[in-house]
């Protein structure tokens, strides 16, 4: 067993780029969902996480990817699993900033859970960053109504199992590196998600296949460098950068959309800023 390294500066800017990547995803999603139903999207994701590997494995074999640890992979995929199947749920049924709330509330449960599985130190300070962020999230993304409903259990059934296989990917990693970790999530996830299609099999269109194509490109990325992310810290110091991809979300649904950010949006954006700087300057002292 290896030890796990702590660079907290290097771990949120990891995690800030995959927020941008994640974002991105969401929108596609978003544009495919009116077309292809949540069983295609999903296994399709899975599917291209499987084919960004086929390079690595041809040039250097399947040495890279033997594991000891096939029992520790196999939750992560069921806890990221579920996780997906509810996001893309969330993300087709609600408005995309409520979706994307749920998505980024997870690390409101990320420290309990490390605390609780992991027995990493859980600070009042760490619970103060959490709920700060949280309070920015929710200001940016003003639930409509649609949160009162059974889409929003679905988002948030999403955002706790996200929090279980960030905490999973922590776990690991002392000894599994970030595309080993990534490669079995896809691989099972295809393998499993591939049974619904048995009934849920549908006709799609060019267009909607380059969509799926871009989509499990940037979730795969995003994979890698939010798991090379949460291996260099702890989910409970770096979390709070994941609220980036609310920021992003914004971004672009201006520029795509042309939905402009109001006051509150703006305060939101701030104390999402802030408790992302709180959270490094705490790790940097400790």
């Amino acid at each position: 067993m290896g030890t796990r390294s702590v660079k907290p500066v290097q771990g949120a800017a990891l995690l800030a780029l995959s927020a941008l990547l994640f974002s991105l995803m969401g929108v596609g999603i978003r544009e495919v969902s009116v077309s292809v139903n949540n069983e295609s999207v999903v296994f399709f994701r899975n599917l291209v996480g499987v084919l960004f590997f086929m390079p690595l494995i041809l040039f250097k074999g399947l040495r890279p990817l033997k594991t000891t640890r096939l029992k520790s992979h196999l939750w992560r995929t069921t806890y990221g699993l579920a996780a997906m199947y509810c996001f893309f749920y969330a993300i087709a049924h609600l408005p995309l900033a409520d979706a994307m709330l749920f998505t980024y509330s997870a690390p409101l449960f990320t420290p309990l859970i490390a605390w609780w599985w992991l027995k990493e130190p859980l600070s009042k300070r760490m619970l103060l960053t959490t709920v700060v962020g949280l309070i920015g999230v929710l200001l940016v993304a003003k639930p409509s109504a649609a949160l009162l409903d059974s889409h929003a259990l679905i988002g948030l059934a999403a955002s706790v199992m996200a929090a279980f296989a960030f905490v999973s990917i922590r776990e690991m990693s002392d000894t599994e590196p970030a595309y080993r970790i990534v490669f079995y999530f896809s691989l099972f996830s295809a393998l499993i998600s591939a049974i619904p299609l048995t009934w849920a099999w549908q006709p799609m269109s060019e267009h909607d296949l380059w969509l799926l194509l871009a989509i499990g490109l940037l979730a795969t990325a995003s994979q890698i460098i939010m798991s090379k992310a949460y291996s260099l810290a702890s989910p409970g110091l770096i979390g709070p950068f994941a609220y980036l991809a609310i920021v992003f979300a914004g971004l672009i649904a201006w520029l795509r959309w042309g939905e402009t950010p109001d006051l509150t949006s703006l305060i939101g954006a701030a104390l999402i800023f802030s408790a992302s700087l709180l959270s490094i300057a705490r790790s940097k002292r400790s």
